[in-house]
């Protein structure tokens, strides 16, 4: 069976399609299911192997990008979110979705040492305004740390032209004290960075996605559901056929996390045979 995919929809949220199609190609069920009747019945969330936040602009990015969404989450499906990664779902948090995850508190989420806790934690890093004031949007240079615990972004097949994502926001600036990034980079949760020569909005150590501890949680500013067909890549016809060969590392992602979410079954179910 194909694992399901759930994809949480609400007014201003206008990347939802590309994301079920990212998870469909991967070979997963999309469906989407607005907010609200998640909010209503959180149980909803019990149902699927996987969790999508999509990008947008989710209630027209009032008072802040994602805040208002984060906050209905947060009071609303943060223990159904804490019962999916006790069963091992994958969850991924592109551009808005990002900005909604920090703000909920599922990124970085808790530490391994603070005490089990019903409340969602305070949020410890944040996307703010791009350095340049304006809204970017374009293609840029990405790299993934060799020893990143993220699921989502391990053992991607790339190559220096291939290595790149679209970026579609304003206000996707990564913030975090020293201390903070420093403790992220410990942890191993840089999942996904922008070139040094490339960093389009001043993040902090370039950083452009990071993971929560459990590699499974995945939040970034750029749009991997966006680059699963090779002929969007911006000079796909310049490119040398060899470099093809593969699929495009925004599929590579969804794949990685679809067969993460298989593994996890097969080996329930060996030891329910045992």
């Amino acid at each position: 069976m194909k694992p399901r995919a759930l994809i949480i929809t609400t007014a201003g949220i206008n990347c939802d399609r590309e994301l079920a199609e990212a998870f469909e190609l991967a070979g997963a069920e999309p469906v989407s299911i607005h907010l609200n009747r998640l909010t209503a019945d959180p149980t909803i969330v019990d149902d699927f192997e996987l969790v999508g936040l999509p990008g947008g602009f989710s209630y027209g990015d009032a008072v802040a990008a994602g805040r208002i969404a984060a906050q209905v989450m947060r009071s609303g499906l943060y223990d159904a979110f804490c019962r999916a990664l006790d069963r091992g779902v994958p969850m991924i948090a592109p551009c808005n979705g990002f900005q909604i995850a920090v703000q909920i508190g599922l990124l970085p989420g808790p530490r391994d040492e603070e005490p089990v806790s019903d409340r969602p934690p305070v949020p410890t890093v944040a996307l703010a305004d791009n350095e340049s004031a304006r809204f970017i949007d374009l293609w840029v240079g990405i790299e993934v740390p060799s020893d990143t615990r993220c699921i989502w972004t391990r053992g991607l097949d790339m190559s220096p032209e291939t290595a790149v994502l679209p970026i579609a926001h304003g206000e996707g600036r990564f913030i975090a004290s020293p201390e903070q990034l420093g403790e992220l980079e410990r942890m191993q949760c840089v999942a996904v960075r922008y070139l040094a020569s490339d960093n389009p909005n001043g993040s902090v150590g370039h950083v452009a996605g990071i993971c929560d501890r459990s590699g499974l949680v995945f939040g970034l500013m750029p749009h991997p559901e966006r680059y699963t067909r090779w002929t969007s890549h911006p000079i796909w016809t310049r490119l040398d056929a060899s470099r093809m060969d593969v699929e495009p590392p925004g599929l590579q992602m969804f794949r990685n996390a679809v067969d993460h979410v298989r593994e996890h079954a097969a080996e329930a179910a060996a030891c329910d045979a045992r």
